[in-house]
């Protein structure tokens, strides 16, 4: 990635987007039959899976081989984390999900795509 010219961090979205594809694509599939709660679920249980496995790992490789460890995260990356969260707690909290919610995710991560790939 560097070779083009691209920043670092451009590495880490492309392996999390092959990861998270299967779900991904599951979901995608649920929200185009109009099963908009299903398809939330599926992209948001997925993540956090991953999310979830993956930090505590890298930390415990982290200690145990005594590297230094840098999530790197900016500060905008963290608001726009922050505004992720509270999007999906607003979402996530009527029981029911709409389009505009949808819409309104996809906006915040083409901002992080964007944000990555032009700092």
């Amino acid at each position: 990635m560097l070779g083009a010219g691209l920043p670092l961090a451009v590495v880490g979205v492309v392996i999390a987007a092959l990861v998270l594809a299967p779900e991904s694509l599951a979901a995608y599939r649920a929200a185009a039959r109009n099963r908009i709660q299903t398809s939330l679920n599926l992209a948001l249980g997925s993540a956090l899976a991953t999310i979830g496995l993956t930090i505590p790992a890298v930390a415990i490789v982290s200690l145990v081989l005594d590297l230094p460890l840098a999530l790197g995260l900016s500060a905008m990356k963290i608001i726009l984390l922050a505004l992720s969260l509270f999007i999906a707690t607003i979402s996530l909290g009527t029981g029911r999900t709409t389009v505009l919610q949808g819409a309104v995710h996809l906006v915040i991560f083409a901002v992080y795509l964007f944000t990555t790939v032009v700092p």
